[in-house]
């Protein structure tokens, strides 16, 4: 009775990932989410395949959905990091699917009986969902964008139980692809794949244009004006124009400097409800994240302060900490996701080629 049970989730899992694939990759998603959730559905059907073959009696595991299932830890990782607008350091996004891709190698042809292969890929596989976990869960203050804070919450729990669950499984009793050796774990794993879809489903098309059309959104400058004009005064409310003026207000005094300013931290110094400010700060002014926000004021003064001839003997790490950073690295990411181009870089190219760098 549970091994047709399982099969019949499978199936209806397996017809899911199609069907969320068709509708999502026609319709008018960001290229950059279409590559991993192509990867991450086609990776859950070789998993759901490969293990009911070994249900039904057939020969398996089956090379190629075999191949394809060890990557869907990976892709799930990428298409959540790119959905928070959080784009992953170049040497993990491609050294992880070479170093799965030659762990599968490894363990498939080169030394099955060693197992080495299936440790690396089960383990590499938990640190993409712990990682997922940590960035879904310790940025969610830091998102501006409502529906994607909603997802935020309960992804990282599904993708935990899910996928998490399925590696453990597998990495504790040493066996991968083979939790059909037990009906029950084997018929859970199934569920909690249909789960998954199913909320992908659900939360990703009633929210499309938010989460997978819309890459950003007008930026404001350092006066809070959007390139498009900024917000009519007009269609502000009462409330929203005094809180407006309260945060530019706030923002002329340099609060932007402020070491590790949340906006639950600004909202009560402001003295207003912190969603009422997300909305201002989102919805009005068109900023997705709150250190974009923030970065826009601290970049637009570095560029002031790298540019003056009287601060031209300032250090780069004096700048970044005088403007609320907490080390150099996060400035100089900010600073060239900003301008193109690193902070000493920007500087001799406001004096010269023959200044030397801080």
């Amino acid at each position: 009775m549970i091994e047709r049970l399982d099969i019949a989730v499978r199936l209806v899992a397996c017809g899911a990932n199609l069907l969320l694939l068709v509708l999502l990759l026609a319709g008018e998603m960001r290229p950059g989410l279409k590559l991993p959730l192509a990867g991450l559905l086609i990776g859950a059907i070789g998993y759901l395949l490969n293990t009911t073959g070994g249900i039904i009696g057939l020969p398996g595991p089956f090379p190629l959905s075999d191949f394809a299932s060890i990557f869907t830890p990976y892709f799930t990782w990428l298409f959540a990091l790119r959905v928070f607008e959080h784009e992953p350091r170049r040497l993990i996004l491609w050294g992880t699917p070479v170093l799965l891709a030659a762990a599968w190698l490894v363990a498939a042809f080169v030394l099955p009986h060693l197992h080495i292969g299936f440790y690396i890929i089960h383990i590499v596989g938990l640190l993409l969902v712990a990682d997922l976990f940590r960035i879904a869960l310790l940025e969610r203050g830091d998102d501006l964008v409502e529906q994607r804070r909603t997802f935020r919450l309960w992804l990282p729990l599904l993708v935990a139980a899910q996928t998490g669950g399925i590696l453990a499984y597998e990495l504790i009793t040493g066996r991968g692809s083979a939790m059909n050796g037990n009906p029950q774990a084997s018929l859970a794993g199934a569920v909690l794949i249909l789960a998954v879809v199913l909320f992908a489903g659900l939360t990703l098309l009633r929210t499309e244009p938010e989460l997978l059309v819309r890459s950003e959104a007008p930026l404001a400058d350092a006066e809070g004006r959007s390139e498009s004009g900024g917000p009519d005064a007009d269609s502000l409310s009462p409330s929203e124009v005094v809180l407006k003026d309260k945060l530019e207000a706030a923002m002329a005094e340099g609060i932007y400097r402020t070491p590790g300013l949340s906006i639950a931290g600004l909202a009560e110094r402001l003295g207003t409800p912190e969603h009422r400010l997300r909305a201002l700060i989102n919805q009005r002014l068109g900023h997705r994240n709150f250190s974009a926000f923030l970065n826009r004021y601290r970049i637009a003064e570095a560029k002031a302060l790298l540019a003056d001839r009287e601060h031209v003997d300032l250090p780069v790490l004096t700048i970044a900490m005088d403007l609320g950073y907490n080390s150099l690295p996060p400035f100089n990411r900010a600073f060239r996701a900003e301008t193109g181009t690193s902070p000493s870089d920007f500087r001799r190219q406001c004096f010269g080629e023959g200044l030397g760098q801080n």
